[in-house]
């Protein structure tokens, strides 16, 4: 049987489209397509169900996958790494949304770079959820960190920690919104309160409203910045509130730089997971980034 007509099916069943499959094969979908109809007829039986959007696996399909999909992972590694460079040094490649990547994802996988001989060379490339799963399901990266988990096989998440999400503000806005206020009017006692965000859409400020008053915000976004960090920094200096994720603020509500504004007793979380392409943890650099970052993250949450 040919391992390039095996290869074809093992990414058509992860991927669940012929046309996600030629993507990622770097192929045309006619050609992917035509080394489909030779493997079935070469083995007498249909492996997909062609559906309106996507494939589904026929039984047959879903054994055949189970069967030579860890075989063809293992050619992939030994044909990565060599049989005769032991001694080089791995990289791994990283991607997931800047901050959470720079405060928590890269100081703790810079313990494992170095030449310890079990050690690998680090790259780190930032994005949202979307752009960061195209470009790890594309082979552009090794592991990703993203909120949004993903659909079908082609992908495997593990989830990592929940992060606590804070509503902040400076101490000059806090003074206007005294405890009793906030207890009494909830929402409504913000509605003055210019607002700092990441997107025009108030991802950040949208989903705790929902959340904790069960509303939307009132007030328009007046300083947008694509990054939590600034959006801090903003914060910090008085430009407004700002809801932001609890392991960022927690310095600067310490020293006192910005306030909680409330306190819910549930307060709103986000998820984030530990992705990677399926069959891609037989590769040890790759595993081992992913059992140490599932390990730090145990003190994160």
């Amino acid at each position: 049987m040919d391992l390039a007509l095996l290869r074809t099916f093992v990414t058509v069943h992860r991927a669940g489209s012929f046309t996600r499959a030629a993507a990622l094969l770097g192929l045309s979908q006619p050609a992917v397509t035509s080394q489909i109809r030779t493997l079935e007829r070469q083995l007498g039986r249909p492996l997909f169900l062609r559906q309106a959007r996507g494939v589904t696996p026929t039984t047959i399909g879903d054994e055949l996958a189970h069967k030579a999909a860890p075989h063809l992972d293992a050619l992939v590694e030994i044909t990565e790494t060599g049989l005769d460079d032991e001694s080089s040094l791995r990289t791994l490649h990283l991607a997931g949304p800047p901050e959470f990547v720079a405060e928590r994802a890269l100081p703790a996988l810079t313990e494992l770079t170095g030449e310890d001989g079990q050690g690998f060379a680090l790259r780190a490339s930032f994005g949202n959820a979307e752009e960061t799963l195209e470009g790890l399901a594309a082979g552009h990266h090794d592991l990703a960190i993203t909120t949004a988990r993903p659909r079908g096989s082609l992908l495997t998440a593990t989830a990592l920690c929940d992060e606590v999400h804070v509503l902040v503000a400076s101490p000059r806005w806090a003074k206007r919104i005294n405890t009793g206020t906030m207890r009494r009017k909830g929402a409504p006692a913000l509605e003055n309160l210019p607002v700092i965000e990441v997107h025009e859409s108030l991802p950040f400020v949208s989903r705790y409203w929902a959340s904790v008053f069960d509303s939307r915000p009132a007030a328009p976004g007046t300083v947008i910045v694509p990054d939590l960090r600034a959006a801090l920094a903003c914060a910090a200096a008085g430009a407004g509130l700002a809801v932001l994720p609890g392991y960022l603020c927690a310095p600067a509500l310490e020293r006192g730089d910005v306030v909680a504004l409330h306190h819910p007793a549930v307060p709103p979380l986000r998820t984030y997971f530990l992705v990677v392409r399926t069959g891609t943890l037989a590769m040890p650099h790759i595993a081992r980034a992913h059992d140490w970052l599932l390990h730090a993250a145990t003190d994160w949450c």
